[in-house]
């Protein structure tokens, strides 16, 4: 199959090649294990650089939906999902609707250089600091998560913010960033001494670990999010309609 993408369009080539490797994942065969194009040959096809295609494609790797492995090219991985969501809230704004009371019993906000995770994730160097603010949070008689989130540096969080407002409120209001893209991966782990320090649990209890990737409208890089919630206390619920 022939593949293409505008070079006229003011949409980034990277960005292009992104979205033209969302659709072939989607494409049946792709799922069912058929190693996607060659890098070589599409970076031909598209008439672009191999760094500008990889830059696509490791996004890709990053996020869990493709997978490298030498000498066998890059696969979809298995039961690659890659979900987007207009209808999602802060956690204050959704423990609000539930008519749900929140205490903070901790919340820290540093500078620090990210690591190669996380620079790779806001496409920046790890010589440039980001915001981190790590927060516990729960019901007002015992906590039930712990938040770690980094922000790239283009929102223009300062740290001074009042946190005790909605997060993404404190976005669009402050700073005119719209949130409008969530991608999450949920899966369950066992409580390590930090998190079971941090949630007042035993050491081995189990976790509901949730990462958050949050993006504009533009689907450029906001909020690198990390969940750590107590198993016995919280559900996870999905809604889905047809």
């Amino acid at each position: 199959m022939k593949y293409s993408i505008d070079h006229k369009s003011p949409v980034p080539l990277h960005v292009q090649a992104e979205m033209l490797l969302r659709k072939i994942i989607e494409d049946e065969e792709y799922q069912n294990g058929k190693t996607i194009p060659n890098e070589v040959e599409l970076a031909k096809q598209l008439a672009i650089s191999r760094t500008t295609l990889r830059q696509a494609i490791n996004k890709l790797v990053f996020e869990g939906l493709l997978v490298r492995k030498k000498r066998f090219g890059t696969k979809v991985a298995n039961g690659a999902v890659s979900s987007r969501s207009n209808n999602w809230l802060s956690f204050s704004q959704e423990m609000k609707l539930r008519g749900v009371t929140i205490k903070n019993f901790e919340l820290h906000v540093t500078w620090v250089y990210p690591d190669e995770t996380l620079a790779n994730f806001f496409e920046i160097k790890t010589d440039r600091k980001i915001l981190k603010m790590e927060r516990v949070r729960g019901k007002p008689n015992e906590p039930f998560v712990y938040f770690v989130s980094y922000f790239h540096p283009r929102v223009g969080l300062t740290g001074d913010e009042d946190f005790k407002r909605p997060l993404y409120e404190i976005l669009e209001n402050d700073h005119s960033i719209i949130a409008t893209l969530s991608k999450e991966e949920i899966t369950a782990i066992a409580a390590d001494e930090f998190i079971a320090n941090k949630l007042k649990m035993e050491v081995g209890s189990p976790v509901l670990f949730r990462k958050r990737l949050v993006f504009d409208q533009a689907d450029r890089q906001i909020e690198y999010n990390l969940g750590y919630y107590k198993g016995d206390s919280f559900v996870y619920t999905v809604e889905s309609s047809r």
